[in-house]
């Protein structure tokens, strides 16, 4: 695996993966993200592929999953991240709570390489909720 950074300008570049696909990243979040804000969308990305997943293998009427990612970071430089939060928002029909609460264990104990990355220096927490469709309607 690998990837390719070029400025652009300003403290902005593109990033291109080895995949061929690019991203746009910048250091002051006024064009695209920051790089540390990439590093929680890869998180929520990579744990919501898990889920995802997980929950179609178990045949679960899911509908839509949304991963909401909160990082603090330290006060001094490096400001790296002390703790990463992932919520997961499970909509769908008769989505078993057990699948859900087994999904997200497994994103974090096992499966979701970015996460576990993080996990050697970072304090990494998941929570989850089920909202079943059609009970606001």
């Amino acid at each position: 695996m690998h990837a390719t950074v070029n400025w652009r300008d300003g403290l902005v570049f593109e990033a291109k993966s080895g995949s061929g696909h690019a991203v746009t990243m910048d250091g002051n979040k006024t064009e695209a993200a920051s790089p540390m804000e990439l590093v929680l969308m890869a998180a929520g990305g990579c744990s919501s592929v898990d889920v995802v997943s997980i929950l179609e293998k178990a045949r679960q009427q899911v509908t839509g999953v949304q991963c909401e990612v909160k990082g603090e970071r330290a006060d001094t430089v490096p400001a790296v991240f002390t703790h990463v939060h992932l919520h997961f928002i499970v909509t769908g029909t008769d989505v078993a709570e057990k699948h859900v609460e087994r999904a997200v264990a497994l994103s974090a104990d096992k499966y979701c390489s970015v996460a576990k990355m993080l996990e050697a220096s970072v304090k990494v927490t998941h929570s989850y909720v089920i909202e079943n469709e059609g009970e606001n309607a």
